[in-house]
């Protein structure tokens, strides 16, 4: 019998109820390789439900999520972060990037609390975009959950909870 192909490291930025400390964590996020503080540019607002949502520049998403999660994690990997122009009216939103070695099962799990369906209009899309990380302050490709639009409290610290 031999062993299960190994799965490529999945880098996942999180902003929310994701973040360590927070309600969804150890649910969803316990067993990270490794997690740094990050930013990513966007707008953050604060949602009456108790959990924000991120918007990003479309300009900023290198891809859309897909159900094929191998291929997913495999996407940043060798790849490189598209030039970025300035964009006024965008902050920087802080959050964690964290690492995991299982997206076959962290991706489906992680998606079903976002209700992310890949090819289904939802409230959340998960999209690759480049996610600056504090210990190199060289942006990397990495999955997050973003929304269409904003709604809520907007929070111009780029910081949840405010």
């Amino acid at each position: 019998m031999s062993a299960p192909p190994e799965q490529p490291p999945l880098r996942l930025f999180v902003y929310g109820t994701l973040k360590r400390g927070e309600r969804n964590h150890d649910r969803f996020c316990a067993g990270f390789a490794s997690v740094e503080e990050a930013t990513v540019r966007g707008r953050i607002y604060d949602l009456p439900y108790g959990f924000p949502a991120l918007v990003v520049p479309a300009e900023d998403v290198h891809a859309v999520g897909t159900a094929d999660y191998v291929a997913d994690a495999n996407l940043p990997h060798g790849a490189r972060v598209r030039e970025r122009a300035e964009l006024p009216g965008w902050d920087s939103v802080h959050g964690e990037l964290m690492t995991f070695g299982d997206p076959t099962e962290r991706l489906p799990a992680v998606d079903g609390l976002e209700r992310f369906r890949p090819g289904e209009e939802g409230f959340y899309t998960r999209v690759l975009v480049p996610v600056t990380p504090a210990s190199s302050g060289e942006p990397v490709l990495a999955w997050a959950y973003s929304a269409a639009e904003g709604s809520g409290v907007y929070l111009p610290g780029g910081t949840w909870p405010a």
